[in-house]
Order: structure tokens, then C-alpha cells, then sequence
């Protein structure tokens, strides 16, 4: 049975063809956007939260010698605010979300696309399905305090997850997912990922708050 939803503009039911689908239609999604964003608090809003993204990653990407609990919990907050922020800037401001995307080459819109949907990944499965020590591999020859920059260790490759239980369309969302960490995340290092993820967000960011 294929997954439906309500249309968050109209109420019609619609199959969705995107994970965070709101819409119906695109008569919907800009009808919604027109009545509901671009308000000053929505604005503040989103600016305060790309506002602590950056202050987060930029913090991680910086940090050394920090013990290996306190990199993890660095690394499980910049997964949270990225995702979040993607969320909110797809959810509620997605023409200037795709319209920065298309002004990318293919080859980089790729890379940024599959980042965002692998942190979207170690974001579902942290600490439900996998732990830190399975998703993140700090530097050779560090014990339990860090001897060189967080921003150094690396995503650890994953095995393929079992999705068996879950409804049709989740079940591709989630492979997606994992293909896209695969691709993006896995033996790169943790700064590469936050540092395309924030770039882009950011400029994202810049182009919602300057819509009219």
C-alpha cells in the first residue's frame, strides 16, 4: 500500500515523492510560503539557528585534545543542528533552497545533496540502531583524549541496514540515506562533511532571509 499524507495547504491526500514533502502540488507549497513565511520573527528565527550552526561546527572544527566524550557529544550536536536547519530551510523556504542548489555544478550540487542526506542518516540511527564508536573513527594513535584535531577523525563505513520492517516508502528513504553516507561520510574526515554541510546552509541561509 503506497504512503500517503495530508497536504499541509489544502488537506488532499498526496503520495509523497520526497522524504520532508509538505505539498501537494506546487500551487500549494507557494500558496502555503506566501501566507506563512517571510514574516520578521520566521527570519530571526532562522537566522538565530544558521546563527548556532556555524558557531557549533565552527568550534568542532577547531577543537584538539579534547577527550573522546566531549568530541562525541560535539559531533552528535553539529549532526542536529545541520540536519535541523536543513529541515526548516527545505520545509518552509524550498524555492530559495533549490534555487541556490541549481546554481551549483552537478558534480558539487551531488556532493552537497548526499552530505546533507548522510548526516540525515547518523542522525535517525545515533543511538538507536548504532552507537558513536560505530559511526565515528578518531585518529590513529588516539586514546581516550584526542592527540590532533577532532576535525581529523573520520566517518567509519557501515553495513547496509535492515529496513524489512518499515513501510515501503521509508525503506527508500533510509537506502538513500545510507547510499548517500556511503558516498559522502564514509572514510572522509568529519571536517570535510561539516564544513560543505554549513557552507552551503549558510548561503541557503543568506538567499530565504533576502527574499522579498
Amino acid at each position: 500500500m503506497t504512503q500517503t499524507r495530508a497536504c499541509v495547504q489544502c488537506g488532499a491526500s498526496f503520495a509523497p515523492l520526497r522524504e520532508h514533502a509538505r505539498f501537494c502540488s506546487p500551487r500549494c507549497r507557494i500558496r502555503w510560503g506566501r501566507e506563512n513565511t517571510g514574516s520578521a520573527a520566521g527570519d530571526d528565527a532562522l537566522d538565530w539557528s544558521v546563527t548556532a550552526l556555524r558557531e557549533t561546527t565552527d568550534r568542532l572544527l577547531q577543537a584538539q585534545g579534547w577527550d573522546r566524550a566531549h568530541a562525541f557529544v560535539a559531533i552528535t550536536e553539529g549532526v542536529w543542528w545541520v540536519t535541523m536547519v536543513d529541515a526548516t530551510l527545505v520545509r518552509y523556504y524550498p524555492e530559495a533552497y533549490n534555487a541556490v542548489l541549481a546554481g551549483y555544478d552537478p558534480a558539487r550540487r551531488l556532493v552537497i545533496e548526499d552530505t546533507l542526506g548522510g548526516l540525515r542518516y547518523v542522525r535517525n540511527r545515533l543511538g538507536y540502531e548504532a552507537d558513536h564508536d560505530d559511526f565515528i573513527e578518531p585518529e590513529p594513535g588516539d586514546s581516550d583524549r584526542a592527540a590532533g584535531r577532532i576535525a581529523a577523525w573520520t566517518w567509519r563505513a557501515m553495513p547496509e541496514p535492515e529496513v524489512s520492517c518499515l513501510p515501503p516508502a521509508a525503506q527508500e528513504w533510509e537506502i538513500t540515506r545510507y547510499n548517500a553516507y556511503q558516498a559522502q561520510l564514509a572514510k572522509r574526515s568529519i571536517g570535510d562533511t561539516f564544513g560543505h554541510a554549513a557552507d552551503f546552509l549558510q548561503v541557503a541561509a543568506d538567499s530565504s532571509i533576502s527574499q522579498p
